[in-house]
């Protein structure tokens, strides 16, 4: 199978996004997202980026699979309010 990697802005892919993933899931291909022509970040199938990781640190598939088993027992945190301890957090370690 042949890589595919395509370069798009990334404001084209926000506003494809749902296809851009449903490609990089079902077809394996590769996304190079810019911001005024710089490469600042990528989307590829979970998969290769699990095996990615893997590669990066033996320990991580554990880790990877712990929380996915939290997440599927409902231990996972919504985005807004994650974000907003972090925030919270990170306030008051700068006081």
């Amino acid at each position: 199978m042949k890589t595919v990697v395509h370069r798009i802005p990334i404001t084209r892919a926000r506003i494809n996004l749902g296809q851009v993933v449903r490609r990089a899931r079902v077809n394996r291909e590769y996304f190079i997202l810019e911001k005024d022509g710089i490469p600042v970040a990528g989307i590829m199938n979970v998969d290769e980026l699990e095996d990615y990781l893997e590669q990066q640190e033996p320990g991580l598939k554990k880790q990877i699979r712990k929380s996915h088993a939290e997440y599927r027992r409902g231990k996972a945190q919504d985005a807004a309010a994650f974000l907003s301890s972090l925030r919270r957090t990170t306030a008051k370690s700068k006081r």
